[in-house]
C-alpha cells in the first residue's frame, strides 16, 4: 500500500479542501507517517478522517481535527509548545515538525511509553514525554508559546493560562458533558487574555485536579438528562402529532403535506423494526391512493426486485428467487409480505380499469449481497483465514462506524489482495448472469439499460467495494440516486416515487459525521441537490424494544434486545417528551427547527447489531432539522417477524412474498 499516496490524499481532501491554508501544518502532515501512531492491524484505517481508538478510553483524534488545533495554535519554528494529552503521538509529532520544541503529558503511563518508542524509531527528538495531570501543565518548561489540549475541560485550566507566555495562545475544548466549544484563549498582558470561540466539538474528557474527576460520567449511559435540553424537549412535547397506530386514519393523512413532492424518502434507524416497515407500508399506501404516486424503490437488489415486480404485475418469473441471500429478513417477513399482497391486489384492481400499475424496484444496482456471498464462499475456498477477515469486515462497511475494533483488527494480507482478480472475475460474472435473467422477465429497454450501466462500471465498483471504505459508500449511493433520476426519466413527467430506504442513505449526508469526517455523500442529499424543491427526507427513530439483526455478516438473524437510548442523544430527547408515537414536522416551527439544529449523536443500526459496542459502532454525529424535512417517532417498537423458511428441496413458492 503506497502510504505517501494516501498520506498526501488525505491532506488534499480531507485537511486542505476544508479549509486548512497554513503550509507548515500541510507540509507536517504530508511528512509524518500517521500509519505508525496507529495499533497494528489499524494502519489501513490511519488516513480516513474519524478518529480512531488506542486503548485506555483515548482516541487518536480525525486528521482535520489535528491540523484545525495546530493551525488556531499560529505556531512559529522558535515556538515552544505543550501539548496536553499524548495519546497514540501523533500530534506531538506534528507539532516537533513545525515547532522548535514539543513538551508533552499524558495521564496513561502506557500510552506515554509507546509514544516515546515511536519518537525515537522516528527520530523525532524534539519532544519531551512525561505521565503527569495534563490540567496542571508543565511548570518546570513554561511559559509556552503555545499549548495545546487534546481533550475537554468543564471550565480552562487556571495553571494552564498562566504557563503561556505573552501573547502565547491556548486551544482547548471546553464545556459541561456534550456541550463542548473549542476555545483559542491569547495572553494579552499578565492577568488580561483574549478568548475566541472556535465552534463545536467533541473530546474525550481531560482528568484532572482542575479537570474532570477520574469517575465523571461524561461518555456513559448512565449521564442523567441534562438540563440545557428541557428547551428542546418542551419544544418537541408542544410540536408532536400523536398517534394511536399506523391503522389510525390520522396517522397517514399526517403525510399529505408531502403531497406535492415528486420523491418522497422513507427511512429507518434499523433494518429489523416491524414498526418502521407498517409505517412506510401505511404511508405509501395513502400517497399512491390519493396523490397518485405509482413508483416505490427500495434498498434491495435490482435483480430481486425486478422479480418481485413481475409478480405483483402478473407476469412469469424465472430464475433464482428473489431475496434468498443475507440479509433475507429484510423483505422476506411478515410486514413486508402484507404490502407486497397490497401491491399486487392494488394493480389487479388497476388492470380491469386500464390505469398504469405501481412498479416497484431496487436501488442496489449491482446486486451487492450475493456478490458480497459470491466473495466470502470464494475466499472460503481459497483461504479460510482471509474469508474471516472480509466476514468481519462487510459487517462493519456503514457509515456511522467510528470504532475500527469492530474490523477485528483485519489489516489486509497478502492472501486477501491475491484474491482480488478472481473476486472481481467471479463478481462480474455473477452479476452478468443475474442481470440476463432480469431482462429476460420484460421491460426490456430499462433492463437493457440498467445493465449497461451496471457493466460498465462494474470492475471499479467491485474493486472499490472489496476493499471497502468511504468510495464504495459513495459510489454505492451515486448510483442509487443515478437509478432514481432514470427511473423517473423512463416513466415520464408524471411518476412521482416513493423510497424506502435506511436513514444513513435517506437523511442529508452534508449534516452528519458522514460529510464532516469521512467527507461521504448519501441518497437523500443527492435527491435534494438534483430535485431541488421537490424532495422530501422523513426518518424513523426508535428509543428501546427488540430488533432482527446478526452479530456478524451472513450470521444468523436474531431477535435481540436494544438498549435504551443514549442520554446526549437526539432519542433520548424524543423519549422524554414522553409521548409514545408522533410525527415531528421539522419544517413547520423555526424555534423547533433552530433547537435541533445542534449535533447530537442519533442511533444507526443496520443488518448488524453489536449493543457491547453500541456507543463506537452505532451512534454518530447528526443535525435533525437539516438532516431531515420530518422525523416519525415511535418510543417502543418490536422486532420485524421473518417468514418460516421452507423446507429443503421444495423451493420457492411462486406467490412469495405476499401469498401467505
Amino acid at each position: 500500500m503506497d502510504m505517501t499516496r494516501i498520506r498526501d490524499r488525505m491532506v488534499e481532501h480531507l485537511v486542505t479542501r476544508r479549509g486548512i491554508r497554513d503550509r507548515g501544518v500541510t507540509n507536517a502532515m504530508r511528512m509524518v507517517p500517521r500509519e505508525k501512531f496507529v495499533d497494528p492491524g489499524f494502519e489501513e484505517f490511519a488516513y480516513e478522517d474519524a478518529p480512531l481508538s488506542i486503548g485506555d478510553g483515548q482516541t487518536i483524534s480525525q486528521p482535520f481535527i489535528v491540523a484545525l488545533m495546530i493551525e488556531k495554535a499560529d505556531l512559529k519554528a522558535g515556538d515552544k509548545v505543550l501539548e496536553v494529552g499524548t495519546g497514540s503521538g501523533y500530534a506531538s509529532a506534528l507539532l516537533s515538525r513545525i515547532a522548535r520544541h514539543v513538551y508533552s503529558i499524558e495521564r496513561h503511563e502506557r500510552l506515554a511509553l509507546q509514544a516515546r518508542e515511536r519518537f525515537e524509531k522516528l527520530g523525532y527528538d524534539n519532544i519531551d514525554v512525561r505521565v503527569g495531570d495534563g490540567s496542571k501543565g508543565w511548570a518546570k518548561a513554561a511559559p509556552f508559546d503555545a499549548i495545546i489540549v487534546s481533550a475537554g475541560a468543564p471550565e480552562v485550566p487556571p495553571a494552564l493560562k498562566e504557563q503561556l507566555d505573552l501573547g502565547g495562545r491556548l486551544i482547548i475544548p471546553v464545556g459541561r458533558d456534550h456541550a463542548q466549544r473549542l476555545k483559542r484563549i491569547r495572553r494579552t498582558a499578565a492577568t488580561t487574555f483574549e478568548e475566541e470561540d472556535l465552534g463545536g466539538v467533541l473530546f474525550v474528557p481531560l482528568i484532572g485536579e482542575d479537570a474532570w474527576t477520574a469517575e465523571h460520567p461524561m461518555y456513559t449511559a448512565t449521564t442523567p438528562s441534562l438540563h440545557a435540553e428541557k428547551a428542546p424537549c418542551e419544544l418537541i412535547r408542544e410540536a408532536a402529532e400523536e398517534f394511536s397506530s399506523v391503522d389510525d386514519r390520522r396517522f397517514a393523512a399526517f403525510f399529505d403535506r408531502f403531497a406535492e413532492s415528486r420523491i418522497v424518502l422513507l427511512g429507518e434507524s434499523t433494518h429489523g423494526t416491524a414498526e418502521f416497515y407498517e409505517a412506510r407500508a401505511a404511508v405509501s399506501r395513502h400517497l399512491i391512493e390519493h396523490y397518485g404516486f405509482n413508483l416505490i424503490a427500495v434498498e434491495a437488489d435490482w435483480p430481486d426486485a425486478a422479480t418481485l415486480d413481475h409478480r405483483i404485475n402478473g407476469r412469469t418469473t424465472k430464475g433464482s428467487p428473489p431475496f434468498s441471500r443475507f440479509p433475507k429478513w429484510m423483505w422476506r417477513n411478515l410486514e413486508f409480505s402484507g404490502f407486497a399482497r397490497w401491491m399486487k391486489e392494488e394493480n389487479d384492481r388497476r388492470k380491469a380499469s386500464r390505469a398504469d400499475p405501481i412498479r416497484f424496484y431496487g436501488l442496489d444496482l449491482y446486486n451487492m449481497s450475493e456478490s458480497i456471498r459470491s466473495v466470502l464462499d470464494y475466499l472460503e475456498r481459497a483461504d479460510p483465514e482471509t474469508a474471516g477477515i472480509a466476514r468481519e469486515r462487510y459487517g462493519c462497511l456503514s457509515p456511522w462506524q467510528s470504532n475500527p475494533a469492530t474490523y477485528g483488527r483485519a489489516v489486509l494480507t497478502d492472501a486477501y489482495r491475491s484474491c482480488e482478480e478472481a473476486v472481481l472475475k467471479q463478481c462480474t460474472e455473477l452479476l452478468t448472469r443475474s442481470l440476463e435473467d432480469t431482462a429476460s422477465n420484460g421491460d426490456d429497454f430499462l433492463n437493457a439499460a440498467q445493465s449497461a450501466r451496471l457493466l460498465a462500471a462494474a470492475e471499479r465498483y467491485y474493486r472499490v467495494m472489496y476493499y471497502g471504505g468511504s468510495q464504495a459508500w459513495n459510489l454505492r449511493d451515486t448510483y442509487m440516486a443515478d437509478t432514481v433520476e432514470h427511473l423517473l426519466d423512463f416513466h415520464g413527467p408524471a411518476a412521482k416515487i416513493i423510497i424506502w430506504a435506511h436513514n444513513s442513505h435517506i437523511g442529508d449526508a452534508r449534516y452528519t459525521e458522514m460529510a464532516a469526517a469521512r467527507d461521504e455523500r448519501n441518497l437523500g442529499q443527492l435527491c435534494r441537490q438534483r430535485f431541488d424543491g421537490m424532495t422530501s427526507l422523513i426518518g424513523l427513530g426508535t428509543h428501546s424494544g427488540e430488533v432482527i439483526a446478526a452479530d456478524d455478516w451472513d450470521g444468523q438473524a436474531e431477535k435481540k434486545p436494544m438498549n435504551p437510548s443514549l442520554p446526549q442523544s437526539y432519542e433520548r430527547l424524543c423519549h422524554d417528551c414522553g409521548k409514545p408515537r408522533f410525527l415531528l414536522d421539522l419544517k413547520a416551527d423555526e424555534q423547533l427547527h433552530a433547537s435541533l439544529v445542534e449535533q447530537r449523536l442519533q442511533r444507526f443500526i443496520g443488518v448488524i447489531y453489536r449493543p457491547e459496542t453500541e456507543r463506537l459502532s452505532h451512534y454518530m454525529l447528526t443535525s435533525l432539522s437539516r438532516q431531515y424535512d420530518a422525523f416519525l417517532w415511535f418510543d417502543e417498537t418490536h422486532a420485524l417477524t421473518p417468514l418460516a423458511p421452507q423446507d429443503p428441496g421444495t423451493g420457492d413458492p411462486e406467490t412469495f412474498p405476499y401469498g401467505l
